[in-house]
């Protein structure tokens, strides 16, 4: 189904691979060799974090994309100097199919703007630490 959401902060970037055990290990520089714990038909795939404000949940969550035929259109409208900083629109994913056959389209919203004050108010209520998704710790533990 689709999903609009309103990006909040700049993206992190980094390299990520899931061990055996199914845990994330993330690293801000790509990985000098394959990781030995690297899950069996695992790979290591780049990603994007950043803090959003999900419509359908009304809520702050963090969005980590590895999905290269979303983050392509999303680079395309951040260097689109009509769209610009995602911060301004809101953005529309939209999934269709299953397993291989998945596709997802991207749509950026019409300029809105600053995101609306509730949106703002329960950021700040709410922060959060991307850094800490390197260190295996809980982005939403600020201290």
């Amino acid at each position: 189904g689709e999903n609009t959401f309103r990006v909040l902060s700049s993206a992190i970037i980094g390299w990520e691979y899931f061990t055996v055990d199914k845990k994330p290990i993330r690293s801000r520089e790509p990985f000098e060799d394959v990781p030995n714990d690297i899950k069996k038909d695992g790979k290591v795939k780049t990603f994007w974090a950043f803090v959003v404000w999900n419509y359908q949940t009304n809520s702050i969550q963090i969005l980590e994309l590895t999905q290269k035929t979303i983050m392509k259109p999303i680079k395309a409208l951040v260097d689109n100097p009509k769209w610009g900083f995602p911060g301004m629109y809101d953005i529309a994913i939209t999934k269709t199919g299953e397993l291989l056959d998945t596709e997802y389209s991207v749509q950026g919203e019409p300029p809105l703007g600053e995101p609306a004050i509730e949106i703002m108010d329960a950021y700040q209520v709410k922060p959060v630490n991307l850094e800490s998704l390197f260190d295996g710790a809980n982005p939403f533990e600020v201290k």
